[in-house]
């Protein structure tokens, strides 16, 4: 796997290399995801939530430059295209939205590793502590699951974070991937019934 040069600030821009995204986008488009939010998305975050006890989780689809959160949950149950995060220390506002650049988060990582991945405190892992969204949007814990189909595409992730540390467990990462498996039988079934 390779990665890009270092950022110019220094800080080492680590999002891997990923050779798939071309068959990928077109899956999706023949899907017909990663463009638009859909209320089952936004209901399966927000189950995902429940289940994991967190406070943000995401049904993410991944292109060449960016991610889009077709289901999103947030603390507040706003889920519109931007939202405020609450105040920072320094007394900024920072957005999050349904959009996200690949270098921001671990999905990517996911998607090209093609396996769940389980951070339960982001800053235990140098590689990945550096990632903008541990300092933007204070990320502290991170667990998602490749959505790989039926032709072997990783189509994207769902995932959980916290902003605080999080002891997953073996529980945990089943749960993740159990409920990833969940999400692509629905997904597939959309081909012969339209919709999810």
């Amino acid at each position: 796997m390779s990665y890009d040069p270092p950022r110019p600030a220094g800080r080492l821009l680590l999002t891997p290399e990923d050779k798939d995204a071309p068959a990928r986008v077109s899956r999706l488009r023949r899907l017909g995801l990663g463009e638009h939010t859909e209320p089952a998305f936004d209901a399966f975050a927000d189950r995902l939530a429940e289940v994991a006890a967190v406070p943000y989780s995401m049904v993410n689809f991944i292109d060449e430059n960016r991610q889009f959160f077709a289901g999103l949950h947030t603390p507040d149950g706003n889920v519109s295209v931007t939202r405020p995060l609450p105040a920072a220390p320094d007394g900024t506002v920072k957005v999050v939205g349904r959009y996200m650049t690949r270098d921001y988060g671990f999905c990517p990582h996911v998607v090209v590793r093609r396996r769940a991945l389980v951070l339960e405190d982001v800053c235990d892992y140098p590689r990945f502590a550096g990632n903008p969204v541990v300092d933007e949007i204070g990320v502290r814990s991170y667990l998602g699951a490749p959505l790989i189909d039926h032709t072997g595409i990783a189509l994207g992730t769902i995932c959980v974070v916290d902003l605080e540390p999080r002891p997953w467990g073996k529980a945990g990462l089943e749960t993740i991937k159990s409920m990833a498996a969940e999400l692509v039988e629905q997904i597939e079934r959309r081909q012969d019934t339209g919709g999810i």
